[in-house]
């Protein structure tokens, strides 16, 4: 059983930046990916910044949705068991509820049932 907690998130003016992160326990397979995702009210949840390579070091693997190519990263340390995720340039669009989770990922697409997943955290980009 894999837990996830998030932490970070809230409010940030357009053009800022915020850093999250996410602590996870239990196992976790060298097999599984990281990622954040990121839902607003009636659309699906949407892979924002995937990673699939277990090492720290590596961004083998990775993968970013178009729209924050260049201004979001994603990273891991493994001694913490910690992810990370780094928001540059924040646009009013990428408000959304965001999540950590893990599991068998194709690019940034869960494979049902295989997932674990944060808490969710709300990110508003506003003036």
């Amino acid at each position: 059983q894999v837990h996830l907690v998030e932490s970070g998130g809230g409010l940030v003016q357009p053009g800022g930046s915020l850093r999250r992160s996410c602590a996870f326990s239990g196992f976790i397979s060298d097999y599984y990916a990281i990622g954040w995702f990121r839902q607003v009210p009636e659309k699906d949840r949407e892979g924002v910044a995937c990673i699939s390579s277990s090492d720290e070091n590596s961004d083998l693997g990775s993968h970013y949705a178009t729209s924050v190519k260049g201004r979001f990263a994603i990273s891991r340390d493994n001694v913490r068991h910690t992810m990370y995720h780094q928001m540059n340039s924040l646009k009013p669009e990428d408000s959304a509820v965001y999540y950590c989770a893990t599991g068998l990922f194709v690019d940034c697409t869960v494979v049902p049932g295989t997932s674990s997943w944060g808490q969710g955290t709300q990110v508003t980009v506003s003036s």
